[in-house]
């Protein structure tokens, strides 16, 4: 009796891991990119973290996140934990994505959304461009959550929240379209997915005085399948620079409304 007690509950764990990894089922996955407003910083900008976590950002077993040593886990807050490297995290827009995703019933019974999370703080979109570290990192992360074993997945977006670190010299901000372009260009490129979905957020706040430059430059995107959502007027933290957690949660359902719109 007691052997199949715990024959049972071996069965039990392995499967539970095995759907944890996606495996089963669909996954949809998103990368996540930018600089710290994408990374999260909602809670955390005094030093530490106040760890509340809004039920808009609890813990699923739908939601999973890809390590940063490449494994599916469920995902929880911060989400960036061991990617956003050398800062302190809070919350972000990528679980609140992820539940309104989910709650809006228009992915398969039981699909799973699977959240890629490559943000750094502080970075200028010159640190993403085509070989440069992140942009390295970014692409083989992509990769790893496309062909871990287990499970069928497909890559549905990349969300990017980026340019604060480029309102702070004109010319920076006089060569953000150009740039933001060729980056997107280059992901399509190195992915062999032409179409791939890019909602790019506009700023609400940024590290320099070219803001409203930056934010024209990133509406002057014109390439096909890229969205664009508007941060400004979400409530800013007391540092000026970053989302508080209920700007978060907000941006996360807008993003997620932007992403669902294309699946009309």
């Amino acid at each position: 009796m007691a052997t199949a007690t715990l024959l049972l509950l071996l069965v039990c764990f392995l499967a539970a891991s095995f759907l944890a990894a996606g495996g089963g089922r669909r996954t949809v996955v998103f990368l996540l990119a930018g600089q710290s407003n994408m990374g999260g910083r909602g809670g955390a900008t005094n030093g530490t973290w106040d760890r509340v976590v809004p039920p808009e950002c609890a813990p699923s077993p739908r939601i999973l996140r890809l390590s940063p040593d490449l494994r599916w886990e469920e995902a929880r807050e911060p989400l960036h934990q061991g990617i956003d490297l050398h800062n302190v995290l809070g919350v972000g827009p990528g679980m609140p994505f992820a539940h309104a995703v989910l709650r809006s019933r228009r992915l398969p019974p039981h699909a799973a959304v699977g959240l890629v999370p490559c943000a750094q703080g502080a970075t200028p979109i010159t640190s993403w461009s085509r070989g440069t570290e992140l942009y390295e990192r970014m692409l083989a992360r992509a990769r790893a959550a496309l062909s871990l074993p287990g499970g069928d997945r497909e890559l549905a977006a990349l969300l990017w929240y980026q340019g604060e670190a480029d309102t702070i010299t004109r010319r920076d901000a006089d060569l953000y379209t150009a740039r933001m372009e060729a980056f997107v260009r280059d992901v399509r490129r190195d992915l062999n997915m032409p179409h791939l979905l890019v909602i790019q957020v506009g700023l609400a706040t940024g590290q320099g005085k070219f803001i409203e430059l930056v934010r024209e430059a990133q509406r002057r995107v014109k390439l096909p399948d890229v969205k664009y959502v508007d941060a400004k007027g979400l409530p800013i933290a007391s540092d000026y620079t970053h989302l508080t957690t209920p700007a978060q949660v907000q941006l996360g359902k807008m993003l997620a409304n932007a992403y669902l719109a294309t699946l009309l």
